[in-house]
C-alpha cells in the first residue's frame, strides 16, 4: 500500500479542513475524496462546511455526488436536515418535497439497522402536518400507520420503541381497530425482534469508521472482510422469511455498505455482480461490473469476468470492447490478453478474424512465445490443421530459440504428431544454442524422448551427453560424468511406478547429494559459540576470520542433561548425595563451581551468597514456585553487615538447619507425615532434627508472615540472628526461632 492510502495523513488533512475557512478547505476535502471516495464521514464533514456557509448549490452538488454511495445514516441525516431547512418557508408545496426526500431516504437506508430514528423523525413530521379538513386528518392517519408497519417489520436498534409507539397510535385512534392490527402485526413484530437480535452479533463485529484502502494482508482487515462476509450470508439466508423482493433489497443495501469499506476488494465486485447475474437482473450486474473497473482500472480479472457475462449473454460487441480496453494505447498490452482476446475472436468471429489479429499481434513489442503457442495450439486442436501448427511454431523458433519452455512446448507438439525424426532434430538445434546452465530441463526432455523412442544404444549416448554438458556447469564436474544407479532408476522408472522403493529412493537421492558435495568442508561455527573456542585462540591456533551467519549453534558441552527419573518436590532434596551436595548436577556440584562463577561469587555481598547456595533443585524446565519460594524463606541468610570484598560464605554441603514448629503456639502447628502412621497434632514435638528439605511446605505464608512480626518484639536473639534475612526469608523466621536455640 502506498502513502497515497495513508489513514494517518487522511485524519490529519481532515482535521485542518475542518479548521480551515471553507476557501482553503475545498481542496483538501476534493483531495482527500479522491482517495476515498466512500468515506461518508469525510463527505458529511464537506457537505457541513457548505451548509454552515448557506451555499446551497455547492450542497445540492455534492450530495449528488455522494449519497447514493454512501448508504450511511449520519450522512442521509445530514441531508433531510438541510432539505428541512430549504423547504420550511415554502407551504404545503416544501412539505411535500420533505415528504418525497423522507421516502427517497428510506428506500435507500430504510434497511439499516440504525435507521431507528429516521422512522421516528418521519413519523413525527407527518403527524405535524396540518389537517384542516376530516378527510385530510384521514389520510395524514393513514399514511403515519403505513410508516409504522413499515418500521415495526424492519430490524434496527429501536424496533421495540417503535412497536410501543405503534400501539399507543392505534389505541389514541380506536381501540376496537387497535386489538386487530396490534395482533395483526404482532408475530411480524417478534419476528423482526428475533432478527435484530441475530443481526446485532455481526454489525458489532463491523468497523464503521475504517476507510477503504487497498488489501495490505493485515490481521484487521482480514477480520473486518470475514465480518461483512458473515453479514452477507446472514442476509442471503432470509431469516425473517420476507418476500423474495424485499429480502434482494436487503442484500443489495448490505452488498452497497459493504463496498463502501471493502471498495478495493475484486472479489466483493465480482460476488455483488454475480449475485445480481443469478438473481435474473444480468443489466444490475453489468453496472455493477462498470462501477468495479472504475474502482479498480488496473484489474484485469474483473475485465474478463464483465467480457464473460456479456459473451454469455450474446452481447458480443459489447465484450470485444471490454476486450479491447485491456489493450489501452497498445503499449502495456500483455501477451495473455493478446492470447485471450484470439480465443474470443476464435469464438464469436471465426477462424479468419483470430489469424489477422495473430499476425498483427506478433509485431507487439510485449508478443512473447505464449502468443505463438496458444494460436498454433489453437489451430491444432480447434482447426484440426496440424500444417498451419507446424508453421507458426516454426516461425516461432526463429524468433524463441533460445527459450527453454518454447522448445519443451514445440517438442510437446510434436510428440503428438508422432515425429520423433523432428523431434530429435528440434533438440539437437536447440542445444546447441542454449547455455548449459539453461538447458537442464532441455536435456532432461531429451533423455525421456530417448527412453521412449530410442534403443538403448542411444538411450545412454544421450545420458553420457547430458552429463557431459552439464559437467561444465557443475563445481566438480568429474563426479558428475560417473554412473549412478539413479540413473538406472531413471531409466527403468515409468509414470509412479519404480523398481525400487521409496526408502531406496530417498536413500540414493541423499547419496547423489553426498556425493556431491563430497569435498565441501563444512562450515565453521560461529566464534565464541564453539566449545573450547576461547582456549584455542589464547593458544594461537588460527580462527575462521569470516565465520559464516548461517546457523548459530549452542555450546552444548556445558549442558546438563535433564534426567526425567528425579524424585519430584521435597523428596528429591531430601536425599543428599554421597558428597552432601545438592542432588543435581548444576553449578553448584560436589565439584564446586566453575572459575567464572567462583570470580562472580566472590564480587556478590555474603548474604547474596549464601542465598544462591541455599536455592533448592530445579525440577524440570520450570520448577514449583511455591516450593522453591519456602525453602528460600527458611534459609539461614547471615546478616549483610560484612565489609565490601568480603569473600562469600562457602557453599553449603549436606543438610540444612533443623526447624521445629512455632514455640508455645498451637494455633499453626506443621503436621509431621510418615508411612502407615498420622501424629496428632497436639502431641509431643518429634525431638528428632529434620532437613529444611523434609519440612512440608507451609500452607498459610500470610499467617506466617504475621506471627513472625508478633515474635520481633518478643525475642531480641531471634531480631539479631535475622537481621540480614529480611529481604529473603523474614515470612518464615518465626518457625524457625524453635531450632536456632
Amino acid at each position: 500500500m502506498t502513502d497515497k492510502y495513508n489513514v494517518e495523513a487522511a485524519e490529519i488533512l481532515a482535521n485542518e479542513a475542518l479548521r480551515s475557512p471553507i476557501s482553503e478547505a475545498v481542496p483538501i476535502y476534493e483531495q482527500l475524496l479522491s482517495t476515498f471516495p466512500t468515506a461518508a464521514k469525510y463527505w458529511k464533514q464537506y457537505v457541513e462546511a457548505h451548509m454552515a456557509v448557506n451555499n446551497d448549490d455547492a450542497t445540492k452538488q455534492i450530495f449528488s455526488r455522494c449519497l447514493l454511495n454512501c448508504l450511511q445514516i449520519p450522512l442521509w441525516r445530514c441531508y433531510i436536515r438541510f432539505i428541512r431547512k430549504v423547504n420550511d418557508k415554502r407551504g404545503n408545496e416544501g412539505q411535500e418535497e420533505t415528504r418525497k426526500a423522507f421516502d427517497f431516504m428510506l428506500n435507500y437506508v430504510g434497511a439499516d439497522i440504525a435507521s431507528g430514528p429516521v422512522w421516528m423523525e418521519y413519523i413525527a413530521f407527518l403527524r405535524s402536518l396540518p389537517a384542516p379538513t376530516a378527510q385530510e386528518e384521514s389520510q395524514r392517519m393513514t399514511s403515519v400507520r403505513k410508516i409504522y408497519q413499515r418500521a415495526i417489520v424492519t430490524p434496527t436498534h429501536h424496533v421495540e420503541q417503535l412497536w410501543r409507539d405503534y400501539e399507543n397510535f392505534e389505541n389514541s385512534i380506536s381501540r376496537a381497530l387497535a386489538k386487530g392490527l396490534v395482533s395483526e402485526y404482532q408475530p411480524k413484530y417478534n419476528s423482526a425482534r428475533a432478527v435484530y437480535r441475530e443481526r446485532k452479533k455481526y454489525t458489532d463485529e463491523i468497523d464503521w469508521n475504517m476507510l477503504a484502502i487497498p488489501p495490505s494482508g493485515s490481521s484487521k482487515e482480514e477480520m473486518q472482510w470475514m465480518a461483512w462476509k458473515k453479514l452477507l450470508a446472514f442476509e442471503k439466508a432470509n431469516p425473517q422469511r420476507i418476500d423474495s423482493a424485499s429480502a434482494n433489497k436487503r442484500i443489495v443495501f448490505t452488498y452497497e455498505q459493504c463496498l463502501m469499506y471493502l471498495y478495493h476488494y475484486p472479489d466483493i465486485w465480482y460476488e455483488y455482480a454475480t449475485w445480481h447475474a443469478k438473481a435474473g437482473s444480468v443489466d444490475s450486474a453489468i453496472k455493477v461490473f462498470q462501477r468495479a473497473l472504475k474502482a479498480l482500472p488496473e484489474s484485469e480479472m474483473l475485465r474478463y469476468a464483465y467480457a464473460e457475462l456479456e459473451e454469455s449473454r450474446g452481447a458480443i460487441q459489447a465484450a470485444k470492447k471490454v476486450y479491447e480496453s485491456l489493450f489501452g494505447d497498445g503499449s502495456n498490452a500483455s501477451a495473455l490478453s493478446h492470447i485471450q482476446f484470439i480465443r474470443f475472436l476464435r469464438r464469436s468471429e471465426g477462424v479468419e478474424a483470430a489469424r489477422k489479429y495473430f499476425v498483427d499481434a506478433r509485431k507487439s513489442p510485449n508478443c512473447t512465445y505464449h502468443v505463438y503457442v496458444a494460436y498454433a495450439m489453437m489451430a491444432f486442436c480447434l482447426d484440426k490443421d496440424a500444417k498451419m501448427a507446424h508453421n507458426v511454431f516454426e516461425a516461432g523458433l526463429k524468433r524463441f530459440m533460445h527459450e527453454p519452455g518454447y522448445i519443451l512446448e514445440y517438442a510437446d507438439f510434436l510428440y503428438r504428431l508422432n515425429d520423433d525424426r523432428n523431434i530429435r532434430a528440434l533438440f539437437e538445434r536447440a542445444l546447441s544454442s542454449l547455455p548449459p546452465e539453461e538447458s537442464v530441463e532441455v536435456w532432461k526432455k531429451f533423455t525421456q524422448f530417448e527412453q521412449t523412442y530410442g534403443d538403448l544404444a542411444s538411450m545412454l549416448k544421450v545420458e553420457q551427453r547430458r552429463k557431459e554438458a552439464l559437467s561444465r556447469t557443475a563445481d566438480d564436474g568429474a563426479s558428475e560424468l560417473e554412473s549412478s544407479l539413479h540413473d538406472v532408476v531413471s531409466r527403468y522408472s515409468f509414470m509412479d511406478l519404480w523398481p525400487c522403493s521409496s526408502n531406496d529412493l530417498n536413500h540414493l537421492a541423499r547419496q547423489e547429494w553426498l556425493a556431491r558435495n563430497i569435498n565441501k568442508k563444512p562450515d565453521k561455527p560461529t566464534l565464541g559459540i564453539e566449545a573450547g573456542s576461547a582456549d584455542k585462540t589464547t593458544s594461537g591456533v588460527s580462527s575462521n576470520t569470516n565465520p559464516p551467519a548461517k546457523v548459530v549453534y549452542p555450546d552444548t558441552s556445558k549442558m546438563t542433561v535433564y534426567d526425567p527419573r528425579q524424585i519430584p518436590g521435597p523428596a528429591a532434596l531430601a536425599a543428599p548425595s554421597a558428597s552432601g551436595t545438592l542432588p543435581y548436577s548444576g553449578p553448584f556440584s560436589s565439584n564446586g563451581p566453575p572459575n567464572a562463577l567462583n570470580d562472580i561469587l566472590k564480587s556478590l555481598p555474603p548474604a547474596f551468597a549464601a542465598f544462591i547456595a541455599n536455592l533448592p533443585a530445579v525440577e524440570g524446565p520450570s520448577p514449583d514456585a511455591d516450593f522453591v519460594i519456602s525453602v528460600c524463606l527458611q534459609s539461614n541468610i547471615p546478616a549483610a553487615t560484612g565489609k565490601s570484598g568480603t569473600a562469600p560464605l562457602p557453599l553449603q554441603s549436606g543438610a540444612a538447619p533443623s526447624t521445629s514448629d512455632l514455640s508455645d503456639s498451637s494455633k499453626f502447628r506443621p503436621r509431621d507425615r510418615q508411612p502407615g502412621k498420622r501424629k496428632d497434632m497436639d502431641r509431643q514435638e518429634d525431638d528428632e532434627s529434620t532437613t529444611i528439605q523434609s519440612q512440608p511446605l507451609p500452607r498459610d505464608l500470610f499467617k506466617i508472615r504475621q506471627l513472625q512480626k508478633a515474635r520481633v518484639g518478643n525475642s531480641s536473639r531471634v531480631t539479631s540472628s535475622y537481621t540480614g534475612s529480611a529481604s529473603y526469608g523474614s515470612a518464615l523466621s518465626g518457625d524457625l526461632s524453635g531450632s536456632t536455640s
